[in-house]
C-alpha cells in the first residue's frame, strides 16, 4: 500500500509535464486567454513562478504579443489559448507570423480524445485549420510524450527558416496521469535544414560580386532573423557595395551609412528602386524576391545576374530565376563569402546613386497649420534618438514610418510584413515591451488598424507598460483611400471613419491610459516630448493630420519599378 502511495506521489498530469518542459526550454513569459478545456494547466501555471502568464483581452492579440516579442528578443513567443473559438482566434496572428518567418509555439486546449469528431462543445479542427499557415503541428494522444513534443517543438520553431507550431492538447491528456518522460534525444526523422553553404557557390558569388561595376546588395528579414547585420555591413563596405532593403530587412543596414539606399519596392525609395533595375550584380540574402519588391515580374531588374542566399531551398528561383543559388544560413555563408569579398569597381555607381539621392529624396512639404505625418516620425525619430523599437499598424502608417524613421539597428522594426496584418500594431508592441522592458517601445498606428485590437490597451495599463501609441488619424482608412483617389476617381466607397471615429481622447481615458491630442505642427514636438516622459503607463499621443496625405513614391500594381508615381505628379 505504501508502495502504491509512492508511485501515486510521483505521478504527474499532463498539465504538470507541460509546464515543467516549458520551464525546462527556458520559457519565462506566456501570452494567453484561458477557457474550460485549459483549465487544470492554468492552474498549474498560477503555480509556477518561474514563468510569468500575462493575459490578453482576446486571443488574437495574444499571437500577435507572442509575434512581436519573438521579433523583438529573438526567442519564440509563447501562447495558451483554449478550445474552439479560442483557438480559432489564434488564426490570424499564426498567419502573420508563418508568412514572415517568426518563431511561435501555441498551445490550443481541445476536446477529450474520445469526443474529437463528434462536433462537441467548443471543438474545432485547429489542426486541420492551420496545417498550410504552420510550420509543424501536432495532436498530443499520450501525457508521457509531451516533454519530447514540447522540446521538439521549439526546436523546430527556431531552427532553420523559423515559424509557428501549433500544439493541440485534449483535455482528457492534460489530465491524464503519468510518470515524467525527459526529452532524450532531439532526432526528427526528415528534419534536417542546412546550415553550411556550398563553397563553390560561395566562391562564384564572391567573383561575381568583385567583377561587377554595378553591384547591390538586397537584404531582407532573414538578415535581420538570423543575426547577421554585422556581417552583411562588412561585405557592403569591403565590397563597396550600396545595400537596399525590404521591409522587414530595414535595421540590417544603418540607413544613416552612404552605401545604404533604404527601401526598395512598392513604396521604396526611387533611387532603391532605380539601383534595382539598372544594377548588374543583384545579391539577394534572406528574402523571397516577393510582389511588393520586384513588381512586374518580366521586367524586374532585367541586366543583372543574380545570387539568392536563403535557408529554405523552396524560395530560391520561386518567383525569380536566379544564377548562383546559395542554400544555407546566412550567420554561416556571409562569413565565408566575406573572406573573399575584394573591392569592387564601383565608383561610377555610387556616384550615380548618389545624384539619383540628391535629386529624388523622400520628401513632403511641411506646412504652419496642417501636420504631415511625414514630420510626426521624423520628430519621433530624433527625439528618440533613432533608438526606439519600432512597431508598425499596417497601412500608410506602416511606409511613413518605413521611409522616416531612419533604422541603424537589427530587430528595430516590427511590422506584419507578408500577410499585411491591420490591429498588429498594439499587441505586438506590448509583446516586445514584455521582451525588451528597458527599450523604448514607439507604436505607429492608424484610426482604422488601432481599434482593430484596441482591447489591448488594458493589458498594457494593467502592467503599467509605457508604450508610446502615435496615432496618425486622418479619418479615412487611408491606404484604400489613396487607391481610390489615384486609381477609382475618388469614389471613397466605405473608407470614410471620421463620421464614426470614437473621441479617442475619451477612450485611452476610459481604459486608464494618458492621452495627448494634436492638432498644429507647433505643438508636435512638446507632445512628443510630454509622452515619452511617461513611464507608468501606455499613452496615446493623437496626431490630426492632413487628411489626404498620400505616401509617394508608390509603383502602382502590374508596373514595373521604374515606373514609379512621384508626389506631385
Amino acid at each position: 500500500m505504501a508502495e502504491k502511495k509512492k508511485t501515486d506521489e510521483n505521478l504527474m498530469t499532463g498539465s504538470e509535464i507541460l509546464v515543467k518542459a516549458l520551464v525546462e526550454v527556458g520559457v519565462d513569459k506566456i501570452f494567453g486567454y484561458p477557457g474550460g478545456k485549459v483549465i487544470g494547466l492554468y492552474d498549474v501555471l498560477f503555480r509556477t513562478p518561474e514563468i510569468q502568464h500575462i493575459l490578453v483581452r482576446h486571443e488574437q492579440g495574444a499571437t500577435h504579443a507572442a509575434d512581436g516579442y519573438a521579433r523583438a528578443t529573438g526567442k519564440p513567443g509563447v501562447v495558451v489559448v483554449t478550445s474552439g473559438p479560442g483557438a480559432t482566434n489564434t488564426v490570424t496572428g499564426i498567419a502573420t507570423a508563418f508568412m514572415d518567418s517568426i518563431p511561435m509555439i501555441v498551445f490550443t486546449g481541445q476536446v477529450a480524445s474520445g469526443m474529437i469528431g463528434n462536433d462537441a462543445f467548443q471543438e474545432a479542427d485547429i489542426i486541420g485549420i492551420t496545417r498550410p499557415i504552420t510550420k509543424h503541428s501536432y495532436l498530443v494522444k499520450d501525457a508521457a510524450h509531451l516533454s519530447q513534443i514540447v522540446h521538439e517543438a521549439f526546436h523546430i520553431s527556431v531552427t532553420g527558416r523559423p515559424g509557428p507550431v501549433l500544439i493541440d492538447l485534449p483535455s482528457d491528456i492534460l489530465a491524464q496521469k503519468t510518470s515524467y518522460k525527459p526529452c532524450v534525444e532531439m532526432k526528427i526523422r526528415g528534419y534536417n535544414p542546412t546550415y553550411k553553404g556550398h563553397s563553390q557557390q560561395i566562391s562564384k558569388a564572391a567573383d561575381m560580386l568583385n567583377s561587377a561595376k554595378r553591384p547591390l546588395i538586397y537584404a531582407g528579414g532573414g538578415v535581420n532573423i538570423g543575426l547577421a547585420a554585422d556581417e552583411l555591413s562588412e561585405i557592403a563596405i569591403r565590397g563597396h557595395i550600396p545595400v537596399t532593403t525590404t521591409l522587414l530587412g530595414l535595421g540590417a543596414f544603418p540607413e544613416d551609412n552612404p552605401l545604404s539606399v533604404g527601401m526598395v519596392g512598392m513604396h521604396g525609395t526611387w533611387y532603391a528602386n532605380m539601383a534595382m533595375m539598372q544594377c548588374d550584380v543583384l545579391m539577394c540574402v534572406g528574402a523571397r524576391f516577393d510582389d511588393r519588391v520586384t513588381g512586374r515580374l518580366n521586367h524586374f531588374s532585367p541586366a543583372s545576374r543574380k545570387i539568392h542566399i536563403d535557408i529554405d531551398p523552396s524560395c530560391i528561383s520561386k518567383n525569380v530565376s536566379v544564377d548562383i543559388p546559395i542554400v544555407g544560413h546566412v550567420k554561416e555563408i556571409l562569413p565565408d563569402m566575406l573572406k573573399k569579398i575584394k573591392p569592387a569597381d564601383s565608383e561610377t555607381w555610387l556616384n550615380t546613386i548618389a545624384q539619383w539621392k540628391s535629386e529624388h529624396p523622400l520628401t513632403y512639404k511641411q506646412t504652419d497649420d496642417v501636420i504631415r505625418p511625414q514630420y510626426v516620425v521624423e520628430r519621433v525619430a530624433a527625439l528618440t534618438d533613432h533608438q526606439a523599437i519600432v512597431v508598425t499598424d499596417v497601412g500608410q502608417n506602416q511606409m511613413w514610418a518605413a521611409q522616416f524613421y531612419g533604422f541603424k539597428r537589427p530587430r528595430q522594426i516590427l511590422s506584419s510584413g507578408g500577410l499585411g496584418t491591420m490591429g498588429y500594431g498594439l499587441p505586438a508592441a506590448l509583446g516586445a515591451a514584455f521582451g525588451c522592458p528597458d527599450d523604448t517601445v514607439v507604436c505607429f498606428t492608424g484610426d482604422g488598424g488601432f481599434q482593430m485590437n484596441i482591447q489591448e490597451l488594458t493589458t498594457a495599463v494593467q502592467h503599467r507598460i509605457p508604450l508610446k501609441i502615435v496615432l496618425l488619424n486622418n479619418g479615412y482608412l487611408g491606404m484604400v483611400r489613396q487607391w481610390q483617389e489615384l486609381f477609382f476617381g475618388r469614389r471613397y466607397a466605405s473608407t470614410v471613419l471620421a463620421e464614426g471615429n470614437p473621441d479617442f481622447m475619451k477612450l485611452a481615458e476610459g481604459y486608464g491610459a494618458a492621452g495627448i491630442r494634436v492638432s498644429r505642427p507647433d505643438e508636435v514636438d512638446d507632445a512628443i516630448r510630454k509622452g515619452l516622459k511617461i513611464d507608468d503607463r501606455p499613452v496615446v499621443m493623437e496626431f490630426l493630420i492632413s487628411r489626404e496625405e498620400n505616401v509617394f513614391p508608390m509603383v502602382p500594381a502590374g508596373a514595373s519599378l521604374d515606373e514609379m508615381l512621384e508626389a506631385g505628379h
